[in-house]
């Protein structure tokens, strides 16, 4: 199993705390690999992703003070379209709101540890089905580690030194030639070359212009003088696929 990084949202300490043992307890039992943040309020996990900080799953209480879970979810959704939100509240009243952003449970307080010990397992079988998907296998400075195409957002060569950055916010270094990174990652389809030290992931384009690429994690990739009008015919051309699923991609 992959290393999860799981957020988990909620005005109550108390609530928090109680999440944080029973997810301690889940891991411990399950023998997970999990790393988890706790925020104490929506607006400082909005302003963690508006700062690319991104997460495997998302705990979110829906009612809280000034800024609703449900008011995080949708920014949620503007960074990351397919992450796993579960809603925990005290009030069955959001219910149908809560499919607007795609949760994949909702969960009525008080958390117990069979509810969340049903919620994850049903989340982790998900997860496992993701691991017969298209991935890399490359040996970085931690050693040796898997990376699913689908959570990959660019490559960039640097010296020597390839970085691979996640969608997750992580930072993968390892050390070996551009080339056979381009040889391995060009022939999946979703990934372009805009430029000759950069490879991007199709699937999380934002914004292209002349100059650079805007990715959804909202950092930027230079284009090659030139290349542009190639990058963006690549582009359209992926989207006219019909399989992505990407949206409000833009061209300029």
């Amino acid at each position: 199993m992959l290393m999860l990084q799981i957020a988990i949202c909620d005005d109550s300490i108390d609530e928090l705390s109680n999440m944080v043992q029973l997810i301690d307890l889940y891991r411990t039992s399950k023998h997970l690999s999990c790393e988890y943040a706790v925020f104490p309020n929506g607006f400082e996990l909005v302003s963690a992703l508006e700062k690319g900080r991104r997460f495997d799953i998302y705990c979110l209480d829906i009612i809280m003070p000034g800024f609703t879970g449900i008011d995080v979810a949708k920014d949620i959704r503007a960074f990351d379209k397919t992450a796993p939100i579960l809603f925990f509240t005290s009030t069955p009243e959001f219910a149908l709101e809560s499919y607007s952003v795609k949760a994949i449970n909702y969960i009525l307080k008080p958390i117990s540890k069979e509810k969340l010990f049903f919620a994850f397992d049903e989340l982790l079988e998900q997860i496992k089905t993701e691991e017969n998907e298209d991935a890399i296998i490359v040996k970085s400075n931690a050693g040796i580690q898997r990376i699913l195409i689908s959570t990959l957002v660019f490559a960039e060569v640097i010296g020597r030194n390839v970085f691979y950055h996640l969608r997750s916010g992580k930072v993968i270094e390892c050390t070996e030639p551009f080339s056979t990174v381009c040889d391995n990652l060009l022939k999946y389809g979703s990934f372009i070359k805009p430029h000759r030290s950069y490879l991007v992931n199709m699937q999380y384009v934002d914004t292209i212009d002349n100059r650079q690429i805007t990715l959804q994690t909202l950092s930027t990739v230079p284009v090659a003088q030139g290349k542009a009008r190639e990058i963006k015919q690549q582009y359209l051309a992926y989207q006219m696929e019909g399989d992505s699923q990407i949206e409000g991609g833009a061209l300029k």
